[in-house]
């Protein structure tokens, strides 16, 4: 299968499978990553791609292939709208090219890890197509309108380390063995985690309704007082308490 899942306690591990084609994305690829989001009941999703490759974007022969219609309902629209809504902090692990969607879905993820053979290539522009998956909107909101024009417009390569720096990516390991390690630390890490924290966490840094601080304040200040009765949290504050 394309698109391989495992979960393994409270982490799903969705896997882009199609080395031989450095992961291009077919619509049934894109169908089935929509699938694997939707499907996700673990509070943490680690993404990767297989092969050295973290996803070359799309498969330019079935990209050409696909009709005219809604474009709110292809399959790349209704695997964006899936990893929009899931409620897990999702964790990429990238290996080789993130080009295309693959660049523009790290938008969207909540820590991206990356080796230092990686990088991030926006081609839309140069293809003669625009930018997708809200990346005209978020890139300038993290980079900056200049940095962000100069990357859609010429669509050259980004390496890892200069994403790192620009704040795409978190952290830049030497090798895939490196990432592979890393990517298990952090994410073992999380997974001590109350779910209920991580999970309002993540919602709390993807919520757009609110319009100013103070608003956001009454947000956190709610959540706040429900999670002082959390269960997990309760334990965790008095194992706090009893080490001192």
């Amino acid at each position: 299968m394309s698109i391989e899942t495992t979960v393994d306690g409270r982490v799903t591990t969705i896997t882009i499978n199609r080395p031989e084609k450095r992961n291009a994305l077919t619509k049934a690829m894109y169908v089935a990553l929509a699938d694997a989001f939707d499907a996700v009941r673990t509070p943490i999703a680690v993404l990767s791609g297989a092969g050295g490759a973290f996803t070359a974007g799309n498969d330019l022969g079935d990209f050409l292939a696909h009709e005219a219609g809604d474009s709110t309902k292809t399959p790349a629209r209704v695997f964006q709208e899936a990893l929009l809504a899931t409620q897990a902090v999702v964790v990429a692990s990238v290996d080789g090219p993130a080009v295309g969607i693959g660049a523009t879905l790290l938008l969207h993820c909540d820590l991206v890890y990356a080796t230092e053979r990686s990088y991030l290539q926006f081609p839309f522009a140069p293809l003669g197509l625009v930018p997708e998956f809200g990346s005209s909107y978020a890139l300038p909101r993290r980079v900056g309108p200049q940095r962000a024009t100069e990357l859609l417009l010429f669509g050259e390569r980004l390496p890892a380390v200069e994403a790192a720096q620009l704040g795409l990516v978190n952290e830049v390991l030497p090798d895939a063995t490196a990432l592979s390690k890393r990517v298990s630390e952090r994410v073992a890490t999380l997974a001590e985690r109350s779910v209920r924290a991580l999970t309002t966490t993540r919602t709390l840094l993807h919520d757009r309704t609110d319009t100013s601080v103070e608003e956001r304040m009454e947000s956190e200040s709610r959540h706040f007082a429900e999670l002082l009765h959390d269960p997990d949290t309760v334990q965790t504050l008095r194992a706090k308490l009893d080490r001192r």
